[in-house]
């Protein structure tokens, strides 16, 4: 009976055997746990970027639509700008000599005054005298307005620029030689630019 027990005690004393099967299915439930977390963290972040990237597109596209109003508008703006302008224009080729006109009105008044006494009067030197006063009044009325005749003075220099030589004549005088000699139409400048080239004879 003594040989049973002690049989007994070395058998419960003896150590377990460690189940592999056990370790192995453990170990692979810890490196799904590890794995699913992972995933988990992975999709989260991909979830923040696609939100990142809706919040992008939105701005984007509300920026687009500020942009595209202000486009309108300025259309708009700049649609009435030239309509505006246009008729600017139009009014002001239609009444922009109402003004020169009023002034020659006077002058015409004059020249009919000048005829009246013409055909009354017997005295050339007093008709005369009223036809320079007429020129002088008209001239002086298109240089306030800026019309200036082109010098053509004998010797003076002929410029292709103010002149239009209709004629050479022998100067006879080195001195006159590419100079104007005569006048043939008088020319006329509108503040710095030609209105009519002064027809002239260029000395040769």
């Amino acid at each position: 009976m003594s040989n049973k027990h002690n049989h007994k005690n070395r058998v419960d004393n003896e150590p377990k055997a460690v189940d592999n099967d056990d370790i192995e299915i453990n170990d692979v439930a810890d490196e799904e746990s590890v794995d699913v977390e992972a995933a988990k963290e992975m999709a989260q972040e991909e979830l923040d970027e696609v939100e990142k990237l809706r919040k992008e597109l939105d701005d984007t596209k509300a920026q687009l639509e500020k942009e595209k109003k202000e486009y309108l508008f300025l259309m708009a703006e700049f649609d009435n700008f030239r309509k505006r302008t246009l008729k600017e224009k139009s009014e002001l080729i239609k009444n922009g000599g109402e003004s020169a006109m009023k002034g020659l009105l006077p002058i015409i008044d004059d020249f009919e005054r000048s005829i009246q006494a013409i055909n009354e009067s017997s005295d050339a030197s007093s008709i005369k005298e009223g036809v320079e006063l007429i020129y002088n009044k008209f001239v002086k009325y298109l240089e306030q307005n800026g019309v200036t005749a082109i010098p053509t003075e004998k010797g003076t220099d002929f410029d292709t620029e103010l002149h239009e030589a209709v004629t050479l004549f022998p100067a006879g005088d080195d001195s006159l030689k590419g100079k104007i000699i005569d006048t043939v139409q008088k020319g006329y400048k509108l503040h710095d630019k030609v209105i009519r080239h002064a027809k002239v004879v260029v000395g040769q």
